[in-house]
């Protein structure tokens, strides 16, 4: 059982052996992308690249992108802070048809701010001709 063992082990070993390919980069060169991202957060891997070129390395923007420091957390306002920075701007509106028992059709309309959800207006007509004033004393185009 031995020999099948080490004739497995050289089998998989002559296998998995390195036939050439690209040369790696060398330890110094990672070492300066990584700080030269980590110290200049809002340059992209085409902007080191682009540094990189005109202090004469040859390397590729690929290159350049896989060794950079990679960024933990949103690049940008979460969406949390997004909805607190701009909640008093924004309202929400909803157009619904809902039927009557005397199968008549009631259309509501309502808006709501998203600052503190007071409802600021609602409309309920039963025709097409009454939405329509409803949005114009908005101000709301409905096309």
């Amino acid at each position: 059982m031995r020999w099948h063992r080490a004739g497995f082990r050289r089998y998989w070993r002559w296998k998995s052996r390195s036939l050439g390919g690209r040369p790696q980069v060398d330890a110094d060169l990672r070492a300066l992308i990584r700080r030269m991202s980590a110290d200049n957060p809002l340059w992209g891997a085409p902007r080191i690249h682009g540094e990189l070129l005109k202090l004469g390395f040859e390397i590729s923007q690929s290159s350049v992108a896989k060794y950079m420091v990679k960024k933990c957390g949103p690049p940008s306002q979460g969406w949390c802070t997004f909805l607190r920075n701009h909640a008093p701007d924004i309202a929400a509106m909803d157009l619904f048809v809902t039927p009557t028992i005397g199968f008549d059709v009631l259309y509501a309309f309502i808006i709501v701010r998203l600052a503190r959800r007071p409802r600021l207006d609602q409309c309920h007509t039963s025709s097409d001709r009454g939405l329509d004033r409803a949005a114009d004393h908005r101000g709301i185009p409905l096309e």
